[in-house]
């Protein structure tokens, strides 16, 4: 059943007409005038039908000739309230704010000359003043700080006690001080909005005028204290109204969150949710029982929207992409897994119960707080239509204006409704994607190359593909990292160089950024984008010809290094490897630095001791270099080559750092800490080639040098970008004759103008370079 609202009469009908028209002018005069922007608008426009909406509500017939001198100030009111949205002239406001405050005493000299004074008409008056005062302080808080928002929420935080303390509510007589001191705010505020006093003068006038509110309303609660018989408290009812507001909180959050963390900034929080005055509409013409279900069910979706908005947020930070249920549920034990390896098992248990007791108590507490709110809405009728009517004015004029204070997310917001359809849509996409995968996997003009015609011109040598872990393009470009890796790449180029070793680099674009690894090097040993885990499970129960599988048909050993794999490895046998070590394989037994767990130039040593001795035969090695993994610090020092050992002196035990510090961290650590992992990470890869060529030039490899991914946005900020550099290595020219058609630059570099690839193009066009073309 409709609720029932009160008709206006056709005075009133004219007077608020007339109100709607003159706050609709004024806005209009302050756009073209003083440049007042969409937002400004929007806020005027949302001020102007919450004065509607007031008055209609009042249950009076007519405003009367003092009540249009009200609504005169109210209207100038809305012009302050859009300025202060969007402060585009401080003249224009000032000017505003200082008629209205001299109006205020007019409707009151007209109410008592023309003998209409009325209740409505003083408690018009008083409310007008308080929202003025709350408006300017709101500015003023701007220029001077916080604090001087007591002095607009003092009369809001007085009525709020009374819910709690009823005797705050009875009546007293005013006092001449009290006018004056509630009349003085106003004027100090304005004074102060003008800037013209210096900032000291105009912080210690603020600062009286606070002093002179809280002395008036410390007296008044003296005396309504002293007048009362009794002085209950209701504790009960202010725990209610405390629930309410955190019900309507969580609701909010659970609306205007984004999932993207670079829109994770304060202005995201102002955008006026469509599904909010839906919610309004339907808590006032449904049923009851109807209204009770529905609003549970609204609130639990809502809140599985917002447990799928915390996971996209912490992927926008770990792996620069959102959350997709479909495809990366399997990554959330993954990611059990690596906070037990960082931070222990039990840390690991205790978050991953923690995670479990948010996403079920979001649920249920959104779905309780919708239904609440529902209730609320219903008790109210009259009330909820009205805010929906004014909530609907600044939406359509947001929506019709296109305003954005954030890029990418409109005020008039439907991010919620359109996510929720996307997120459905999306399981269908999974299906389809994988149907699609399934049918690129099958197509492979290298599955049935004869073993003997592959790679031909590598026959006899040595490959190494060596991949250093979150090496980004933006550590090279990045002003604040490039320094210590660029000059990890010089001495690196001149050490090889004079060893007479030549490279070429270039770039390629990783399906991943910020984590996800395995996924990067699936890609380039498959030549398919491997962008999910559903992608890689169907790589690997696939028959696709790996880069490393093709040297094993050519004949080469296949090994691979991955000190950061602590269990059982099955993909081994699909990529083609005679041997993968692993954690427990590599005879370590020196401390862990976070979640790496040795250095570098241990793994690439116990590579040496294990496949490169005498009489070895030619090796395809793939080496995880695992010390530039997030979260970066400690990082293991250098020692003697011949001093490596079993990695026991590389003790004492680091102090260790978790992977979720980076994220509590300052970030210019954080960036420093990754800096020097990257440029150590070169440093050691290259200190190692120049040994063991040294030390047998005849088996000098040719590599193959990588990064998997760019790292996580803590590092790199909010960039798109997920270009990693690559390199081929190799002291034969010959070798790099082969890849002189792809324009990649000379030396460990890549030039601004280097070509940039897919990474799945890569295995294609190596396996065409140094064999025959299908």
């Amino acid at each position: 059943m409709l609720a029932r609202v009160r008709r206006p009469t056709p005075i009133l009908t004219a007077e608020l007409a007339g109100g709607a028209i003159a706050s609709a002018g004024l806005l209009g005069v302050l756009a073209q005038g003083f440049g007042l922007g969409p937002f400004g608008l929007v806020v005027g426009a949302a001020a102007a039908a919450a004065l509607v909406a007031v008055l209609i509500g009042s249950g009076v017939e007519a405003l009367g000739p003092a009540g249009r001198v009200t609504l005169l100030r109210a209207v100038l009111v809305v012009g302050v309230t859009a300025l202060v949205a969007d402060p585009v002239s401080t003249p224009a406001l000032v000017a505003l704010a200082a008629v209205a405050l001299a109006l205020d005493g007019v409707d009151g000299a007209v109410a008592r000359r023309r003998d209409v004074a009325s209740a409505f008409g003083a408690r018009f008056d008083m409310e007008l003043d308080a929202f003025l005062l709350l408006v300017l302080s709101w500015h003023v808080a701007g220029l001077l700080g916080g604090w001087v928002l007591l002095i607009g929420l003092a009369r809001y935080l007085f009525v709020a006690a009374g819910v709690v303390l009823p005797w705050l509510r009875g009546e007293l007589t005013p006092l001449f001080s009290g006018k004056v001191v509630a009349a003085a705010q106003g004027v100090v505020l304005v004074v102060a909005a003008s800037q013209l006093l210096p900032v000291v003068v105009a912080t210690l006038l603020v600062a009286a005028a606070l002093a002179s509110l809280a002395w008036s309303f410390g007296r008044d609660v003296v005396r309504l204290w002293r007048a009362a018989d009794t002085h209950p408290v209701r504790v009960r009812r202010g725990l209610a109204g405390v629930v309410t507001l955190l019900a309507g909180v969580l609701v909010l959050v659970a609306f205007v969150t984004p999932g993207d963390v670079a829109a994770l900034v304060p202005q995201a929080a102002v955008r006026l949710p469509f599904e909010v005055l839906v919610a309004l509409v339907l808590a006032v013409v449904l049923p009851a029982g109807a209204r009770r279900v529905l609003a549970w069910l609204a609130g639990l979706v809502l809140g599985l929207m917002l447990v799928l908005t915390l996971f996209d947020l912490g992927f926008s930070v770990a792996i620069a992409r959102p959350f997709d249920p479909a495809r990366d549920a399997v990554l959330l034990g993954n990611g059990y897994d690596f906070v037990a390896e960082t931070s222990g098992p039990v840390v690991g248990v205790v978050v991953a119960v923690l995670v479990a007791l948010l996403g079920v108590g979001l649920l249920v507490g959104t779905g309780g707080a919708v239904a609440r709110l529902a209730r609320i809405a219903a008790a109210h009728r009259s009330g909820a239509l009205r805010l929906a009517g004014v909530l609907a004015v600044a939406w359509f004029v947001a929506w019709t204006l296109s305003v954005q204070l954030v890029p990418g997310l409109p005020v008039a917001s439907r991010d919620t409704s359109i996510r929720a359809v996307d997120r459905a849509v999306a399981i269908g996409d999974g299906v389809r994607d994988q149907q699609a995968f399934e049918r690129e996997a099958g197509v492979d003009a290298y599955r049935d190359v004869p073993p003997d015609q592959l790679l031909t011109a590598l026959r006899g040598r040595d490959v190494v593909v060596a991949v250093v872990e979150s090496y980004g393009v933006s550590a090279l470009d990045d002003p604040g990292l490039s320094g210590p890796v660029r000059e990890a790449l010089a001495q690196g180029q001149q050490r090889l160089g004079g060893l007479g070793y030549g490279a070429r680099t270039g770039l390629l674009t990783s399906p991943v950024a910020g984590g996800g690894s395995w996924l990067a090097h699936a890609t380039l040993l498959s030549g398919l984008w491997i962008d999910g885990e559903q992608r890689h499970t169907d790589l690997v129960s696939s028959n696709r010809l790996t880069l490393t599988r093709a040297f094993q048909e050519g004949g080469w050993r296949t090994v691979t290094v991955q000190p950061g794999t602590t269990g059982p490895w099955p993909e081994a046998a699909f990529f083609g490897l005679d041997r993968a070590y692993t954690h427990d394989d590599l005879g370590y037994r020196g401390p862990r630095f976070s979640w790496s767990p040795m250095p570098d130039q241990y793994a690439l040593s116990a590579f040496d001791a294990r496949e490169r001795g005498p009489g070895a035969p030619p090796t395809m090695a793939e080496l995880v270099l695992t010390s530039s993994h997030g979260p970066w610090s400690p990082l293991p020092r250098t020692v003697p080559w011949d001093a490596v050992g079993d990695g026991s002196v590389f003790g004492p035990e680091q102090p260790q750092r978790s992977f979720q510090s980076i994220f509590t961290t300052p970030t210019p650590e954080v960036r420093a800490d990754y800096r020097d992992s990257i440029a150590y990470s070169l440093q050691t890869l290259y200190d190692w080639v120049g040994r063991t060529t040294a030390a047998h030039p005849e088996r000098a490899p040719v590599l193959v040098v990588f990064g998997d991914h760019q790292a996580s946005p803590v590092v790199t900020g909010p960039t798109p970008d997920r270009d990693i550099p690559i390199s081929v290595i190799s002291r034969d020219p010959a070798v790099l004759d082969r890849i002189a058609s792809w324009g990649w630059t000379p030396g460990l570099v890549p030039a601004p103008d280097a070509p940039v690839w897919p990474m799945s193009d890569f295995r294609d066009r190596f396996l065409d370079a140094y064999g025959p073309r299908p």
